[in-house]
């Protein structure tokens, strides 16, 4: 699946909204009416990144939500240059 949470295996998914009108009971009203419903699709934030998996840097996809927890581990960054390497001779 193209988009789906190399981790968790979050994808994207269908549901509907409903549109209502009228006020909720408990706030003194006769209720909420739903007047339509419309299909619609719940995506969840994914995002390509570099990580290191099983001591290879692999690129895959990963929902956002796993980004911020820290629970992908990116490769160390690159520092050569050629230019410093000229610079020592």
């Amino acid at each position: 699946m193209s988009r789906e949470c190399f981790l968790s295996g979050k994808r994207t998914v269908f549901g509907r909204q409903y549109t209502r009108r009228g006020l909720a009971k408990r706030k003194g009203g006769v209720g909420r009416k739903i007047t339509g419903n419309n299909a619609r699709t719940f995506k969840p934030n994914i995002q390509k990144v570099r990580a290191v998996v099983n001591g290879r840097v692999m690129r895959v996809k990963v929902a956002a939500k796993f980004l911020r927890r820290g629970m992908v581990v990116k490769p160390v960054r690159r520092t050569w240059t050629p230019e410093s390497e000229a610079a020592k001779k």
